[in-house]
């Protein structure tokens, strides 16, 4: 049974059912230890689970800090592509995770992107060419007590004016 704070509105279609699948078997995420559980078909909503295997564990027992940190990495970016389409460039820009407790049990993560949160992007990009924002999660037992905090720094620019920057930097290089 999932746990409280992963219960939903939404629901999944085939398309996310099919792209959450692949990205689970996918090597890259697959090495990590996640799994994806849940992908909304709006793309503004995803669950995560980690847990203590062979492949996730450390010397002393415990989720190794790589899997916590590596396992969430992508989301915001692609759930950000998915919902902005091939009109914007998206890029993870930062992350930093901070250490709360051990994981010894299964941990959860929710990704959540509200529609104001949406709107404010789009804004900003269309006023700037482009914009950054930094989203905040947590890997949390059945429970909800909190293992590990991860703060992520996204990029989103129109495509326009990223490759009309792209190319002045280009330009300015060969002009040194």
């Amino acid at each position: 049974m999932k746990p409280i704070f992963l219960r939903t509105k939404r629901r999944e279609s085939f398309q996310t059912w099919r792209f959450r699948t692949l990205m689970n078997w996918y090597p890259m995420f697959f090495g990590t230890g996640g799994k994806i559980l849940f992908w909304s078909a709006d793309s503004r909503e995803v669950h995560l689970c980690l847990r203590r295997s062979i492949w996730t564990y450390n010397y002393v027992g415990t989720i190794f800090g790589g899997s916590l940190f590596s396992a969430a990495d992508p989301f915001y970016m692609l759930m950000l592509l998915r919902i902005f389409g091939n009109n914007y460039v998206v890029w993870d820009k930062a992350a930093s995770i901070r250490f709360r407790k051990p994981g010894r049990q299964t941990l959860y993560m929710r990704y959540e992107l509200t529609d104001e949160q949406i709107d404010d992007i789009r804004r900003d990009v269309a006023t700037n060419g482009q914009t950054e924002r930094s989203f905040r999660l947590q890997w949390l037992d059945k429970d909800g007590t909190v293992y590990a905090e991860i703060e992520r720094l996204c990029y989103v620019a129109d495509k326009q004016h990223y490759e009309q920057r792209k190319g002045d930097r280009q330009r300015s290089r060969f002009q040194r």
